[in-house]
């Protein structure tokens, strides 16, 4: 998958693409305040990407391999789950297909949850040869989703 993960980040994009591009559904629409839950979901999680963004700062990289002189961080959203920015990329698709009522777009969000689920398993093993409290905070914060998983 390349020295930095890059191979990660192209299937990333197809799987974007995907999402971006699914079919709405074929009998109608879902319920409104389905698709303003779905709406809400889609900007709050932009909300959530942009404070991880922040937290990061300089280690932020598109690439699974962490940058180099990388700094450990797990303040703000990096106390709530390990991947944020996994996190927002989810929700946020997920409430894109609630919003435009697209069942192929929800399955395809199941499917980026699963992505990242093996992305997030390469990085944490860079990570952890990075930075030796890696393993405790491992234990403390949930992976992906908040308090539970």
């Amino acid at each position: 998958m390349g020295k930095r993960g890059e191979g990660w980040v192209a299937i990333q994009a197809v799987i974007f693409a995907a999402i971006f591009f699914a079919p709405r559904c074929c009998e109608g629409v879902f319920p409104l305040v389905v698709r303003i839950m779905g709406w809400s979901l889609f900007a709050a999680s932009g909300l959530f990407a942009t404070w991880a963004f922040v937290a990061l700062g300089s280690n932020l990289t598109p690439f699974p391999k962490p940058v180099e002189g990388n700094q450990f961080v797990r303040n703000g959203p990096f106390g709530i789950v390990r991947h944020p920015i996994y996190t927002s990329v989810i929700f946020g698709s997920l409430g894109w297909s609630l919003g435009l009522s697209s069942w192929p777009g929800i399955g395809l969000s199941i499917l980026l949850f699963l992505f990242f689920e093996l992305k997030s398993r390469r990085e944490e093993r860079w990570l952890e040869e990075l930075h030796e409290e890696y393993r405790n905070y491992k234990r403390s914060v949930h992976k992906i989703i908040p308090f539970l998983y």
